[in-house]
């Protein structure tokens, strides 16, 4: 893992800061947060060596972006990211778990996977997003890397019409060309699911398509999470220029 204490300052901006962990403890805030949110929040069934922690083997291998709220210090958001060479080292990608990506294969010299996003419910406005996505471009632009993945998730405690939903509003306008489509390992039957509705697009979702992110092809379900997850796929060289300077700038 690189020295993180040496390579990114934290970014200040109004109520929030974003800053890399640069240690053990930090990591223990996100894995904290993560629990919070995903586990007691969301249900999800977490397989972790310490309760009330999200912790699972990529996190070793992955560095981690938190927010803190200035007042009270506070970890508040959090994203993990894991670099082309990390994902060597620890077999592969996460995502990899939930999709084939086979055509994905020519970008991976270069490709980070960004992973396990949330955001305390308390601070759920959209300026933590933003903080995350500020910290992320710093990162990106620091290592060099040219593409960003991750999959983002749908909550399933409605059967799946929303996912289903969801899934025909955003492909209608960001769907991926052929040459980076992906298939799911446990694909949500979105055809017996859709029923026809408007469905609330979440925000990370909403946040990725108007960076100019493109779904790289149908759902997976995860049952772990109850969730629909849809891989993104980022280039940077597509990167909305004039949304990503009123969001990070």
């Amino acid at each position: 893992m690189l020295d993180l204490r040496s390579t990114t300052q934290p970014i200040l901006r109004g109520r929030y800061h974003v800053s890399l962990a640069v240690d053990d403890a930090e990591i223990r805030e996100a894995q904290r947060l993560r629990y919070k949110v995903f586990a007691d929040e969301m249900g999800a069934r977490l397989s972790t060596i310490l309760p009330g922690y999200d912790i699972d083997l990529y996190d070793p291998f992955c560095d981690h972006l938190l927010v803190r709220e200035l007042e009270n210090g506070e970890v508040v958001g959090t994203y993990r990211i894991l670099s082309p060479d990390s994902a060597k080292r620890v077999g592969g990608y996460y995502s990899e778990q939930e999709f084939d990506l086979t055509r994905l294969h020519h970008l991976r010299p270069r490709m980070a996977e960004l992973g396990r996003s949330c955001v305390h419910p308390d601070h759920r406005s959209g300026a933590v997003i933003a903080r995350l996505w500020m910290g992320l471009a710093d990162y990106m632009t620091r290592h060099g890397h040219e593409t960003i993945v991750g999959c983002a998730s749908i909550a399933m405690h409605d059967g799946g019409h929303q996912a289903a939903n969801v899934y025909r509003q955003v492909t209608e306008r960001y769907l991926a060309p052929i040459e980076w489509r992906t298939t799911p390992r446990y694909r949500l039957p979105v055809e017996s699911l859709d029923n026809g509705q408007i469905a609330p697009v979440p925000p990370l979702i909403k946040g990725y398509t108007r960076l100019g992110a493109m779904v790289c092809g149908e759902p997976a379900w995860d049952p772990d999470f109850n969730t629909a997850d849809l891989l993104m796929l980022l280039p940077m060289a597509q990167l909305n220029r004039n949304y990503a300077r009123r969001l990070l700038g």
